[in-house]
C-alpha cells in the first residue's frame, strides 16, 4: 500500500519504500542523541523491519519515521525526525497522524516510544509519559472483538 499526502504546502508524505533514502535517513540519525555514529548498515536493516514513511520537499527527503510492529496489539515508534531548516511546519505531526490513521495499525493496545526533548509534541498527539524519555499510548480495549486478518 502506497499512502502520498501533503503535509504542508510544498511538502509530499509517502511511504513508497522505493523513495526512501538510506543515505539520507543515516546522515541524520548519525548525528542524532540517540544513535550518535550507528552504521549505516544497522540503518537499512532497522528500516527492513519497520513500516516505514518520509516527508520530501521536491527530490530531498526532509523527515523521516518508522514504527515497529506485530500489527495485531503493539507498536513501537522510533527514529522521528525532521532535517532543522523544515521544523515548525507541521510534519512532525504529519507523521504522527499518518501512522494514527493507517489501515493496519488500527486496534493496537500499546504504542510506545522514546524521546528527550519532545514530550510536548507527542502530548499533543495522546501520548502520556511513563517515567524518563518512556512515553506510550494505551487503550486496554483496543482489542476487544478484534478478529485475526
Amino acid at each position: 500500500m502506497t499512502i502520498e499526502m501533503v503535509p504542508a504546502e510544498g511538502y509530499e508524505l509517502s511511504d513508497d519504500a522505493a523513495r526512501l533514502q538510506p543515505a539520507a535517513i543515516h546522515a541524520y540519525l548519525m548525528r542524532s542523541y540517540w544513535c550518535p555514529g550507528i552504521d549505516r548498515a544497522l540503518v537499512e536493516r532497522a528500516m527492513a523491519g519497520s513500516h516505514c514513511v518520509g516527508i520530501y520537499h521536491g527530490n530531498e527527503q526532509v523527515a523521516f519515521a518508522r514504527v515497529v510492529t506485530d500489527h495485531a496489539t503493539f507498536a513501537h515508534l522510533a527514529d522521528v525526525y525532521v532535517l532543522e531548516e523544515h521544523q515548525g511546519r507541521g510534519l512532525a505531526s504529519a507523521l504522527l497522524r499518518y501512522f494514527d490513521a493507517h489501515p493496519d495499525l488500527q486496534r493496537l493496545r500499546r504504542w510506545t516510544l522514546n524521546t528527550r526533548d519532545a514530550h510536548s509534541l507527542y502530548e499533543r498527539h495522546g501520548w502520556e509519559r511513563i517515567t524518563g524519555i518512556f512515553m506510550q499510548r494505551f487503550d486496554a480495549d483496543a482489542s476487544r472483538g478484534a478478529t485475526a486478518a
